[in-house]
C-alpha cells in the first residue's frame, strides 16, 4: 500500500471522527435527557452549539473534500505521476484537512480558511502532476 492510499484511507476516516466529535456528549444519554437521537439525527445534530456545532460542520466539509482528493488520486495514477510526487501531495491534503478539522474546533475561521485552500491545492495539483 502507497503512502498515498494511506491518506485516502485515513481521508476516509475524518468525517467520522468529526461526527464521533460532535455526537460526544451525547452518546449514552437517553433521548429525553438530551442524548444523541437516532431516530431523528439531521435534526439533533442541527440543535448544537459551539465546539460540537463546528465539529459537524467540519464532518459535513470533509465529505465535500474527499470527492476532489480521491478523483485527484486516480488521475495522477492514470498518468502514472512520480509515486513520491503523489504520496508528498496526499500527505499535504491530509496535514492540512487535520489543520482544518482543528482550526474549525478551536473556531479560528481565518486559519481554517487557509488551511482549506491548501489541502484544495494539493487536490487540483494531483490532476497535473506527471
Amino acid at each position: 500500500m502507497t503512502m498515498a492510499q494511506i491518506c485516502l484511507l485515513i481521508a476516509c476516516l475524518l468525517p467520522i471522527g468529526c461526527t464521533l466529535i460532535a455526537k460526544f456528549q451525547g452518546i449514552g444519554k437517553r433521548r429525553r435527557d438530551g442524548g444523541f437521537d437516532n431516530h431523528r439525527p439531521r435534526e439533533w445534530l442541527a440543535t448544537l452549539e459551539g465546539w460540537r456545532a463546528r465539529a459537524n460542520a467540519a464532518q459535513a466539509n470533509s465529505w465535500e473534500a474527499l470527492p476532489v482528493f480521491a478523483a485527484g488520486l486516480f488521475v495522477a495514477h492514470q498518468h502514472q505521476a512520480a509515486q513520491a510526487t503523489v504520496d508528498a501531495l496526499a500527505l499535504g491534503f491530509v496535514a492540512a484537512r487535520l489543520g482544518f478539522i482543528a482550526a474549525y474546533l478551536a473556531d479560528r475561521a481565518s486559519l481554517r480558511s487557509l488551511l482549506w485552500f491548501g489541502g484544495f491545492a494539493s487536490s487540483l495539483a494531483l490532476f497535473f502532476v506527471r
